[in-house]
């Protein structure tokens, strides 16, 4: 039998599945692309303007490193200079979601061994995600080819294949990882880890001019330079990085054992140390937040030493300064700066909560929570313990992003960390309805991740499109003071303390009274 046995059948499975998921990420990431040329066309609608930003990139390498260099002020060259590398990460993580559902997620849940007993060949699996991945790829690429196309069919075509390329790179990295792991969270992981490094070797690469980009992928995006004198043969590295990847998960995919790994889960000790429910979720969660928290407290540094230049970057440029007061509050310039860089973290850290609590979804539907369940454990202690990681969690979160954005500005630092935890109520928030989603329907709790996108999306772009203020006001951030700055007001902090309390009782109630995996 081939090794290729059942491909298109579990192709077109797959793409079953994620017909919610694959159009979320992508309608995400095109409208975030999409719509930035009408917004820098209102921010920098002049030679003048254009030139001016230019030259302060060119002298400032936090911005640069950033965002990457601006190699073209025209208005193609400036979409792809702002939203480029983000568009191309936001790729990145969707192909590695898809490929790792489909390959070790199906494998360490035992489903793919009842699928591998029929006529499905071994390589079948592997390739079914990669199609979908490719699958993706494909429909953001041409979105960004036909939406760009008006500002220059070259340039729409190299970034649209640029930023697909990108995530068919970590797509085919994940490939991989799920054939050295013998755990989908690891694999997930090392991945992330792998995109993570990929963006800071950019960014310093960037900050100093150097031949540091070349070594990222999110590098070879920029050096593709659509809309500034387009270098086709970078798309070739691209291309031969998914292949070479690609090839290398087939070889180890047919060198291995069905569950197996060649990177093994160690064993653990001979005599158990977990004394509690929440002992166990500490476990389950505590690689993850530890990543979350070097990355936030990255971020706040980085961010931080950016504060000093805001001044100068919106400098004589009175759209961009209304972008940002709308984001930040109409403090000074600096304390709008802050304001607004803080409630992206902010924004972040949503993510962060919403995955830690589907965790629960993932320990029930895979039967690991039943076994748990049937000894001197209530469904409250055990669902107690992931919520308090992940609620808990995403306070030590923004609190590492103030003392970050202390480390990195240099000054006030009770302001900064203040502001940054004013954030955790909204995140909070966002937790509460993935926890309501959770209790009642479990199969609907991945619906919280579309929630946290919409918010995000909106507190992304919302205040540059300058939309009504009733859509602004469905994100819970947007109610927040906005500090630094602004005067500190409770009623907004303590409404969403409480909606959060409602909504997780309701969901926790719900949860007690269901049937497990219903």
């Amino acid at each position: 039998m081939s090794a290729l046995v059942g491909t298109g059948v579990l192709f077109r499975f797959a793409l079953r599945r994620d017909r919610v998921l694959i159009p979320v990420w992508v309608g995400v990431n095109a409208l975030m692309v999409l719509s930035m040329p009408g917004t820098l066309r209102g921010l920098y609608a002049t030679e003048a303007e254009r030139a001016a930003l230019r030259s302060q990139m060119a002298g400032n390498a936090s911005l640069r490193a950033l965002t990457g260099p601006l190699l073209d002020d025209s208005l193609g060259g400036l979409t792809a200079w702002r939203v480029g590398v983000y568009a191309g990460l936001l790729a990145a993580v969707m192909s590695l979601l898809i490929v790792i559902r489909h390959t070790r997620d199906e494998e360490e849940s035992g489903r793919l061994e009842v699928i591998a007993s029929g006529a499905v060949g071994r390589r079948a699996p592997l390739s079914s995600a990669l199609l979908a991945s490719l699958a993706a790829n494909g429909v953001l690429a041409v979105a960004l080819v036909v939406g760009l196309a008006s500002l220059g069919v070259a340039g729409a075509v190299a970034l649209g294949l640029g930023v697909g390329l990108v995530g068919l790179v970590f797509g085919t990295a994940a490939a991989v990882a799920a054939q050295l792991t013998q755990s989908a969270r690891l694999a997930r992981g090392l991945t992330s880890g792998l995109l993570g490094a990929a963006f800071v070797i950019r960014a310093a690469g960037d900050s100093a001019s150097s031949w540091l980009t070349w070594a990222s992928p999110l590098g070879w995006l920029e050096k593709v330079r659509p809309y500034a004198g387009e270098r086709w043969w970078v798309l070739g590295l691209l291309a031969v990085a998914c292949v070479g990847q690609g090839l290398l998960a087939y070889a180890l995919a047919g060198r291995r054992d069905l569950g197996m790994s060649f990177l093994p889960t160690r064993p653990g000790p001979a005599s158990g140390r977990l004394s509690s429910a929440g002992a166990l979720a500490w476990r389950l969660q505590r690689a993850s937040l530890l990543g979350w928290s070097i990355g936030f407290f990255l971020a706040g540094v980085v961010y931080g030493s950016l504060t000093s230049g805001a001044a100068d970057l919106v400098a004589g440029n009175s759209g961009a300064r209304e972008v940002l007061e709308r984001m930040g509050g109409r403090a000074g310039v600096t304390d709008t700066f802050l304001s607004a860089m803080i409630s992206m973290l902010g924004l972040v850290a949503a993510l962060y909560v919403v995955g830690a609590i589907l965790r629960l979804a993932s320990e029930e539907s895979s039967g690991r929570a039943e076994p748990l369940l049937a000894c001197a454990v209530s469904r409250l202690r055990w669902a107690g313990g992931h919520l308090a990681i992940a609620f808990g969690g995403v306070a030590v979160l923004m609190l590492l992003a103030g003392l970050g954005f202390w480390a990195g500005y240099g000054e006030r630092p009770g302001a900064v960390v203040g502001a940054c935890l004013l954030q955790v109520p909204a995140a909070w928030t966002l937790g509460a309805v993935t926890v309501l989603l959770y209790g009642f329907v479990p199969r609907a709790a991945v619906a919280g991740w579309a929630v946290a996108g919409a918010v995000l999306l909106i507190g992304w772009v919302g205040a540059a499109l300058n939309a009504p203020d009733w859509l602004l006001g469905v994100s819970p951030y947007d109610h927040l003071p906005k500090l630094p700055g602004a005067e500190m007001s409770w009623g907004p902090v303590g409404t969403l303390i409480a909606l959060t309390a409602l909504l997780t009782a309701a969901g926790l109630t719900a949860l007690r009274h269901r049937d497990m995996t219903a």
